[in-house]
C-alpha cells in the first residue's frame, strides 16, 4: 500500500512538472508597415533591428494547449470571402490540425500581469506617462504601425530568448488623439447589433443603412459592411501573415486590451494560436459576421485533425485557446454600456455585444471585492494595478465541489492529502487556493436578443435627413477620456 502512495506521488509530481514551464523574455522586436500606396495588398511589416532587454528578464509560465492550426491558409481566406460575398460555402471541407503547444498559462496570476502590461503598453512608447516601468523588460519599445500617426492599428512584438515564442499585443480604443476616429469606427461596426444605429437615433450616427422598421437588421448589409479592407481585422491579417513568414517555427501569442484584445481574439481564432484578452468586448458576433471559419472540437476518430464538416454544437467554441480576462465592474466587456444615460452612447460609442469566444476568466470585483460598476474601471491600469498585482483574494469556486462527481472528488482527496499536505475530508475548505478564477465558457449567451437577423429589404435613407448616412461619424463629445488607457 505504501508503495503505492509513493508511485502515485511520484506519478503526480511528474505530470505537474512537465505540465507547468517558463519561458524567458529577453529581447524586443521593430516592425514597420512598408506601403507604397493605398491598396491594402502593397501593405508589409517589416522586421527592423533586435533590441536586448535588461538583465532582469520576463518570466511567463505556460502549459500544454491544443490548437487548431488551419491546413492551408489560402483555403481558408478563399471560404471566408466566398461566403461574406456569396454566402456560399466551400465546395471540400476545410481542414484543420489538432497540435499541441505551450500556450500561457492562465491560471497563474503573474502571468496574466505581465500579458496585461504587455497589453497596456500597446497604447504607448518608453517614456511617455502610460508607459509601464513596473518590470524593467518592458523599458524598450519596438512597435509596429507607429510611422503613420493616423493609422490606429499598432502595438509591440515581443519574443523569447530562444525564438520559441512570439509575442503580439495590440492597441485598443484611444479617445483623444489621431487614431481615435478609427478606433470608434472599428468598435462600433464590430461590437454594436446594427452599425451602431440606437435609440434615439441623434445620438450615434449609423454606420450604415443596414437598418429596417421594427428592429431589423440585414445580415446581407452587414457582411457587405465588414469586407472594406482598411478594417482594424483586415490590416491584422496582413501582419500576422508577415509574422507568421518571419517566424515559421515559433509559438505565436496575442494579447490586447478592449478593441485590442478583440481583435487579437479574432486574429488568434483565425490562426489557431492562443489569446489572451483583456476587458474586451464580446466579439463572437462579429467572428460570425467576418464569416469566420472556426474548427468543431477533435473527436475520438479522428484526434489529429478536425473538418467543417464535422459539428460543434457550442456557439462559444469552448475548445479554442481564447481566454477573455475581465471584472463585473466593467460593463464593457458584459456589453451593460448602454442606453441614452451611459457614458459610452455619448462618446460615440455603441458597445452592445457581451459574448466571447472560447472561455472567460472572471473577477467577481463587485461582489467579493465590494466595487462599483464604473466604465472608468475599464482601464488597463485598473486591470494591472489595482486588481492582477495588487489583489490577494482566493477566487475558487467553492460552490462547485459537491456537484462533482466520485472520481473528481477521489483525485481532489489524493491531490489536496499528497501533494500540499492539508487535511484529507473533502470539504470545501481544503480545495486548493485559485489565483484567478477559473475559465469557463459563457453558456446561454445571446447577443442583440430584440433584435431580428435576416434578409431584409433595406431602405434608402431612413433618418428624414436626407443624407446618405456614410460613414463620416461626426467627433463626440469629449468625455475626459474615461475609459482609454
Amino acid at each position: 500500500m505504501h508503495l503505492r502512495l509513493v508511485l502515485l506521488t511520484t506519478f503526480i509530481f511528474v505530470i505537474n512538472a512537465l505540465a507547468t514551464q517558463q519561458i524567458a523574455f529577453n529581447a524586443h522586436l521593430g516592425l514597420f508597415s512598408e506601403k507604397h500606396n493605398e491598396r491594402l495588398e502593397d501593405l508589409k511589416f517589416i522586421q527592423t533591428d533586435t533590441h536586448p532587454l535588461t538583465h532582469s528578464d520576463v518570466i511567463l509560465n505556460t502549459r500544454p494547449m491544443t490548437i487548431y492550426r488551419p491546413r492551408s491558409l489560402e483555403t481558408l481566406h478563399n471560404a471566408r470571402r466566398q461566403s461574406m460575398r456569396y454566402g456560399e460555402s466551400p465546395v471540400e471541407p476545410l481542414e484543420w490540425d489538432v497540435k499541441e503547444v505551450l500556450g500561457p498559462d492562465v491560471e497563474n496570476r503573474h502571468t496574466l500581469a505581465q500579458l496585461a502590461r504587455m497589453s497596456g503598453n500597446a497604447y504607448a512608447l518608453p517614456g511617455l506617462p502610460n508607459w509601464y516601468e513596473v518590470d524593467q523588460a518592458w523599458n524598450q519599445s519596438f512597435p509596429f504601425g507607429w510611422e503613420d500617426e493616423d493609422d490606429g492599428f499598432r502595438g509591440h512584438v515581443f519574443r523569447s530568448e530562444d525564438n520559441s515564442t512570439v509575442v503580439l499585443s495590440i492597441k485598443g480604443t484611444t479617445l483623444n488623439g489621431p487614431t481615435s476616429k478609427k478606433d470608434r469606427f472599428n468598435d462600433n461596426l464590430l461590437f454594436s447589433c446594427c452599425c451602431a444605429r440606437i435609440s434615439p437615433k441623434w445620438l450615434i450616427r449609423p454606420l450604415c443603412k443596414c437598418y429596417t422598421t421594427h428592429w431589423g437588421c440585414d445580415n446581407t448589409c452587414i457582411a457587405n459592411t465588414l469586407i472594406d479592407d482598411s478594417l482594424f481585422y483586415s490590416i491584422g491579417v496582413r501582419l500576422m501573415e508577415d509574422l507568421i513568414k518571419e517566424f515559421p517555427d515559433a509559438n505565436i501569442w496575442l494579447t490586447g486590451h478592449s478593441l485590442g484584445g478583440a481583435l487579437a481574439s479574432l486574429l488568434g481564432a483565425t490562426y489557431g494560436f492562443p489569446a489572451v484578452t483583456f476587458e474586451s468586448p464580446g466579439e463572437r458576433l462579429a467572428a460570425s459576421r467576418l464569416h469566420l471559419p472556426l474548427p468543431p472540437p477533435p473527436s475520438l476518430a479522428s484526434p489529429n485533425s478536425v473538418s467543417s464538416s464535422d459539428s460543434d454544437p457550442h456557439p462559444a467554441h469552448p475548445h479554442l485557446p481564447n481566454f477573455h480576462v475581465y471584472h463585473t465592474s466593467d460593463p464593457i466587456p458584459q456589453g451593460t454600456c448602454t442606453g441614452i444615460l451611459s457614458l459610452c452612447a455619448h462618446a460615440g460609442y455603441a458597445l452592445e455585444t457581451k459574448c466571447h469566444l472560447g472561455k472567460s476568466i472572471v473577477f467577481d470585483t463587485v461582489g467579493k471585492l465590494g466595487w462599483h460598476v464604473d466604465v472608468r474601471t475599464h482601464v488597463i491600469k485598473v486591470v494591472i494595478k489595482r486588481l492582477l498585482e495588487d489583489v490577494d483574494v482566493d477566487w475558487s469556486d467553492s460552490d462547485n465541489y459537491e456537484d462533482k462527481g466520485l472520481w473528481h472528488r477521489s483525485w481532489h482527496w489524493m491531490k489536496n492529502g499528497l501533494l500540499w499536505g492539508s487535511t484529507i475530508d473533502g470539504s470545501k475548505a481544503n480545495e486548493k487556493r485559485r489565483e484567478v478564477p477559473q475559465a469557463k465558457a459563457e453558456e446561454d449567451c445571446t447577443d442583440c436578443f430584440k433584435w431580428e437577423f435576416g434578409d431584409f429589404k433595406v431602405p434608402g435613407d431612413d433618418d428624414d435627413d436626407n443624407d446618405d448616412d456614410g460613414d463620416d461619424i461626426p467627433e463626440p463629445p469629449d468625455p475626459n477620456e474615461f475609459w482609454n488607457h
